[in-house]
């Protein structure tokens, strides 16, 4: 018997045959988007867990009493905020941007633009 569907308008108007040639490259193509989502979440984890490190790293190198005198929370408290996020980048994997990972990735941003250059004009090397 004769496929139907090439007859009735409407979703069935592009609908193939199983396994013909069509429904592979559409397959094919789907699998492309799949992978380039995935590429692209795989970078974006990557410079997240990149940025963390690098603000958890650079919040080891001031001292606590340079913390004080610039106005902002003190070391302990950056370096506790800056690895918990470093922590949970790596164990929540896959997931860059489910609510924790993108609080504590603001928190390292906050620290690379508001506490950092603080530090910084503070203690010149």
């Amino acid at each position: 018997m004769e496929d139907p569907r090439h007859l009735v308008p409407g979703i069935f108007r592009f609908a193939s045959v199983p396994g013909s040639p069509s429904t592979a490259g559409r397959l094919a193509r789907v699998l492309d988007v799949f992978a380039l989502e995935g590429i692209t979440m795989l970078i974006v984890e990557v410079a997240l867990l990149a940025v963390k490190l690098y603000a958890f790293v650079s919040s080891l190198r001031f001292s606590d009493e340079a913390y004080r005198v610039a106005g902002k929370l003190n070391k302990a408290a950056w370096c506790i905020i800056l690895g918990l996020g470093v922590a949970a980048q790596l164990v929540l994997a896959g997931s860059p941007l489910n609510l924790i990972n993108l609080a504590l990735t603001v928190a390292a941003l906050v620290y690379l633009a508001d506490v950092k250059p603080a530090l910084s004009s503070l203690t010149r090397r």
